[in-house]
């Protein structure tokens, strides 16, 4: 799919990976919409970009909504979305002070699975509406998974859970959306050096990288943005989950 002129939308663009990709998708024509729960970061980014800022709670239907039409009123609804939005959170499920709250669970399910297809859903109902030339393409979704989803670690079943679930409903959503014309990709990023992996001690992030197979570093956010032009650019890449890992396979712990 053509991304020049293309409306655009990345969430969780503030910063990180979303923000990697909102600044690479933005050079290559993209008209970018930086969705954000944190709307100083939003708005910094989206500047920079001649993009529109969108302050919203994955989450929320309302709020989802308002930015859709905000994203809208100035570049026409959406036709790329890519959701790169989520919250890493580690805990045992039986800890020291006893089983993990329920409530803790339901976060991270809630942000990371809920809200990517809280995104889609909305988005999608959007795209279905663009009238296109019999036979084009009307667009394209890039999830974000992790390749916990495969080899989750101890003090991972909340986080492997929820990417695991963005992982298994790609298929369905492509099947779904075919007749529609739009594409449905997830990416399954390994370890990344994004602001959180900034805050740990040189040492850490050395062992870190140290445990990837080749090339033995920290992913470049950069290099998950490249693999995200790359989803929406090959009109053949369907329903596909790619691992961008460094060969990395989780240990337990």
């Amino acid at each position: 799919m053509k991304l020049e002129g293309a409306s655009t939308i990345v969430t969780g663009g503030g910063s990180g990976l979303g923000e990697a990709t909102a600044r690479l998708l933005s050079a290559k024509g993209a008209n970018l919409g930086v969705l954000d729960v944190d709307g100083d970061k939003a708005a910094a980014v989206a500047a920079d970009l001649g993009g529109v800022a969108l302050v919203a709670d994955v989450t929320s239907e309302d709020s989802v909504r308002a930015a859709l039409a905000a994203q809208a009123a100035v570049f026409g609804p959406a036709r790329i979305l890519i959701n790169c939005a989520g919250i890493g959170t580690g805990e045992r499920v039986l800890g020291r002070e006893g089983p993990m709250p329920l409530a803790n669970f339901e976060r991270v399910v809630r942000v990371n699975l809920l809200g990517t297809f809280n995104m889609l859903r909305l988005v999608a109902a959007d795209m279905a509406g663009i009238a296109v030339p019999s036979g084009e393409s009307r667009g394209v979704i890039v999830n974000t998974a992790s390749v916990a989803a495969f080899e989750g670690q101890i003090g991972q079943a909340a986080y492997s859970a929820s990417k695991g679930g963005i992982v298994a409903m790609g298929l369905p959503l492509a099947r779904e959306f075919a007749r529609l014309g739009i594409r449905v990709n997830t990416i399954a990023p390994g370890i990344f050096l994004t602001p959180l992996l900034h805050t740990l001690p040189e040492a850490a992030q050395s062992a870190l990288a140290a445990s990837i197979t080749y090339p033995p570093r920290l992913g470049d956010p950069i290099e998950f943005a490249h693999a995200v032009l790359f989803a929406i650019e090959n009109e053949y890449l369907n329903a596909e989950v790619i691992r961008l890992d460094g060969a990395t396979r989780l240990a337990a712990k």
